[in-house]
């Protein structure tokens, strides 16, 4: 049995109850803090930059899971880590040199991560997959929350899933975008570690529950 992650996405927080709603979390049964940063070019939408994340640091009490869907990353690889990033997940797409960029993520002592967009065939990975701590499927386009989940993430994981097996990484596998009830099971059965869920969590009623009830699923 293993322990599946829960990392509730921040993006859909209350912004104007931000401290409200990281409490909530830190009283949860969830893992992580998942926090994406949006620049407007690599993605098309602008989320929240380093004030904010200063903000939550202050008041999270589990580890933050900085997603980066921003161009040229490197710049800012020490500027997370100085705000408490404890996994910086970059994405393939927006990486020229993937395999220094993760190294300078490790550098900085925390876990490198690296996202692939749905159209992003998981095979690009493998020559650097003993490099990544995780690897992070979009099961949406990325950009927005509240999107619906895309069915070929099941396959992805399973492909995924064996690449890490085969090369005996230590690769995690987390999956962003559209994670509900519905299908997190089947998610966790193809191979995934961690579940990233934002509009599920935040727009439940009891929130807390909700989170609850993805960490009971069964697990293989």
């Amino acid at each position: 049995m293993k322990n599946t992650l829960i990392a509730p996405s921040v993006l859909a927080a209350d912004f104007a109850n931000l401290q409200r709603d990281i409490e909530m979390i830190n009283q949860s049964q969830a893992d992580w803090f998942h926090i994406d940063i949006m620049d407007g070019v690599f993605v098309p939408n602008i989320s929240f930059g380093m004030p904010v994340l200063d903000s939550i640091r202050k008041h999270a009490q589990k580890p933050l899971d900085v997603h980066l869907m921003i161009i040229d990353p490197d710049r800012y690889i020490k500027t997370f880590a100085q705000l408490g990033a404890s996994v910086l997940t970059v994405h393939y797409e927006a990486c020229t040199h993937l395999h220094r960029t993760l190294q300078a993520i490790k550098a900085e002592g925390m876990l490198a991560g690296v996202a692939l967009n749905p159209h992003t065939s998981v095979g690009l990975l493998e020559d650097v997959i003993r490099d990544i701590d995780l690897v992070c499927l979009m099961s949406v386009n990325p950009g927005f929350g509240g999107q619906s989940f895309i069915e070929n993430t099941y396959s992805k994981v399973a492909k995924l899933k064996e690449m890490i097996v085969k090369h005996n990484a230590p690769s995690r596998i987390e999956i962003d975008g559209g994670v509900t009830q519905h299908n997190a099971a089947q998610l966790v059965a193809a191979g995934a570690d961690v579940l990233v869920a934002g509009s599920f969590i935040f727009n439940a009623s009891q929130p807390i529950e909700t989170i609850a009830q993805l960490k009971a699923l069964p697990t293989p």
